[in-house]
């Protein structure tokens, strides 16, 4: 008999609310513009320049690809960082990047299954609180058991100590987990750890080599929007939405 599913852990940005696009984005290149700098990155630049988790290392790597030297393109990222931050919150606030479809569902599900949540993420943890309690609500954010982010790591994602973390703040074997992700780094992490994981694609991550996650939709389904199954290695009955017992049977299959 396999173990009970006890936990679900969710990335954030592009799992629990398509963020990339039309938030991260257009935060960064507004803090491009305040501070007076010439750059701007397009929809999709910004794809390619997602292959570096966490935003600091990514402004890093491209400001020094720009000709800065090490020194001075880390204090710059660190200012550019902080001040796309506020920024970003601001337009999550003003519902720039909304939930994706039945996030709350699911949530709500897994609350009433006695199932803990938590989160897994290379973000900050700063607007990582402020935008769970945003997107989602005070009530709904508060479930999160855990949050662990770029901050409390030394190896981001695809390495899997963000996860490793996140069991045991939870106390949960892997076992007893599923994870949630949306990138190939994501998904690499998560089964790193010993998780068996659910790979929902964005817009950004169509490309994503996704052969280590144990199923593969494009949503989670909600009114309208069904949970469209790209890949199901085990063979695991889906339904039009991913459910509790769609993931009970996914951590069941993936043992």
């Amino acid at each position: 008999m396999p173990p009970a599913l006890e936990a679900v852990i969710f990335d954030v940005d592009g799992t629990i609310a398509d963020t990339e696009r039309h938030g991260h984005r257009v935060a960064f290149n507004q803090a491009f513009e305040r501070l007076g700098l010439p750059y701007r990155w397009g929809e999709e630049e910004y794809g390619r320049l997602l292959e570096t988790p966490g935003g600091e290392q990514r402004l890093k790597a491209y400001l020094g690809a720009q000709g800065l030297a090490e020194e001075k393109a880390a204090g710059l990222a660190k200012d550019l960082h902080r001040l796309k931050q506020a920024i970003f919150v601001d337009l999550m606030r003003r519902g720039a990047a909304p939930l994706r479809a039945g996030i709350d569902r699911l949530l709500d599900e897994l609350a009433a299954a006695g199932i803990r949540v938590a989160v897994a993420t290379t973000a900050g943890r700063t607007w990582v609180g402020e935008l769970l309690t945003t997107l989602l609500g005070a009530g709904r954010a508060a479930r999160f058991e855990a949050v662990v982010t770029g901050e409390d790591v030394a190896i981001r994602k695809p390495g899997p100590e963000v996860y490793l973390i996140a069991l045991d703040r939870l106390g949960c074997a892997a076992a007893s987990a599923v994870a949630i992700e949306d990138s190939e780094v994501g998904v690499a992490a998560a089964k790193g750890a010993g998780l068996a994981c659910l790979a929902v694609r964005n817009g950004y991550t169509l490309h994503h080599d996704f052969a280590l996650a144990d199923l593969v939709v494009e949503d989670i389904g909600g009114p309208g929007v069904p949970a469209t199954v790209v890949a199901n290695p085990h063979g695991i009955d889906v339904g039009p939405m991913v459910s509790v017992d769609t993931l009970r049977r996914l951590r069941a299959a993936a043992r």
